[in-house]
C-alpha cells in the first residue's frame, strides 16, 4: 500500500457511536439512551477517539433530532470527554425538512452537512439544494463546521463549489462515505480518484473516510495509509469480523489506533485535532 507525504501528520479518529439504523437487537453494545452514548463515547475517547459523530434516538430506538436529547448528550460529552469535538449529525433519517437542524442552536463544533441526494438501500437520501443551503446557513450563524458527508464524486465537487463561494467558510473536510448499498461501494480506485481530486481541487482542505459494514476496517486502513483521518464506530459496522459482534464503539477505535501504528501515524489528540480543523480551542 503507497504510503504519502502527510504521513507525519496526526490522524483525526471519529467514533460514530449509535447512528440511526443499528438496535439492540443487532449489537447489545450499540448505545441507545443518552447516559449509554456518553459512557459508550467517554470508552471511544479514552481509546484514542478525538471526534463524537452523535445522533439520538427516542426511547423505542426509533431516530430523533430532538434538541434536549442532544443538549443533555453534549453536556455528558464535554464533562467526561474533556476537548472532545462534538460533532452532530443533521442526517436525514432523522427528521424531515428544518427539522434536521434543529439542534445547531446548541452551537455544536461540527455538524455533517450532506451536499446533494443519492439512493439508499430502500429510499431515496434527499436533500435538496435548498436545504442544503439552509443547513449551511445555519452552521455559518452559530459557527459550527460542517463535515461534508459524500457519497458521490458529484458531493465533492459540490462541497469545494460551496467552499469557494463562502456558503462553507473556514477549512474544508469533506467525508467520503463508501459501502452504502447503492450508493458508493468500498472500491479502491474510487478512493484513490477521491483523494486525487481532493489533492488537486482542493488541497488546503481536509478529508476522512469511512466504510460501512464489513469496509469498515479497508476503508480505516486505505485512509490511514494515504494520510487523511478516518471514522469507526457502531454506527457503520456492528461486527469485528463475520463471526464476532463488536463489544463497544471503543473496540473499534482501537482497531483503527492499531492501524496508525501500522503506519506510523500519530494518533490525533484533541487540541491537535482541533488545530487541523481550524476549531475554537477549549477554554481551560
Amino acid at each position: 500500500m503507497r504510503r504519502f507525504s502527510s504521513m507525519s501528520e496526526p490522524c483525526i479518529l471519529c467514533v460514530a457511536i449509535t447512528g440511526s439504523v443499528p438496535t439492540k437487537a443487532d449489537n447489545l453494545a450499540v448505545p441507545i439512551t443518552v447516559s449509554e452514548q456518553i459512557e459508550s463515547t467517554q470508552e471511544a475517547f479514552e481509546a484514542g477517539a478525538a471526534i463524537c459523530h452523535a445522533h439520538v434516538r427516542n426511547d423505542d430506538q426509533t431516530p430523533s433530532s430532538d434538541p434536549e436529547r442532544f443538549a443533555a448528550l453534549k453536556e455528558g460529552v464535554g464533562k467526561h470527554c474533556p476537548g472532545m469535538i462534538f460533532q452532530v449529525s443533521t442526517g436525514g433519517r432523522s427528521g424531515a425538512g428544518r427539522a434536521r437542524g434543529g439542534m445547531l442552536s446548541l452551537r455544536p463544533d461540527m455538524a455533517s452537512l450532506s451536499v446533494g441526494s443519492n439512493n439508499f438501500p430502500t429510499r431515496v437520501y434527499e436533500n435538496p439544494p435548498d436545504l442544503v443551503e439552509w443547513l449551511a446557513g445555519e452552521m455559518r450563524r452559530y459557527e459550527i463546521t460542517p463535515e461534508v458527508e459524500a457519497f458521490d464524486l458529484s458531493h465533492i465537487l459540490q462541497a469545494i463549489r460551496l467552499q469557494e463561494t463562502g456558503m462553507i467558510p473556514g477549512r474544508l473536510y469533506v467525508q467520503f462515505v463508501m459501502g452504502v448499498k447503492n450508493a458508493m461501494p468500498a472500491d479502491r480506485r474510487v478512493f484513490d480518484f477521491y483523494v486525487e481530486t481532493m489533492r488537486t481541487r482542493a488541497p488546503r482542505a481536509q478529508w476522512c473516510a469511512a466504510g460501512i459494514g464489513a469496509a469498515q476496517v479497508k476503508v480505516n486502513e486505505w485512509a490511514i495509509a494515504a494520510g487523511g483521518h478516518t471514522r469507526a464506530g457502531l454506527e457503520d459496522n456492528v461486527r469485528l469480523d463475520r463471526q464476532t459482534l463488536a463489544p463497544s464503539n471503543a473496540a473499534l477505535i482501537k482497531r483503527a489506533v492499531d492501524l496508525c501504528a501500522k503506519y506510523d501515524r500519530p494518533v490525533a489528540t484533541t487540541a491537535q485535532a482541533r488545530k487541523i480543523l481550524g476549531l475554537r480551542p477549549v477554554a481551560p
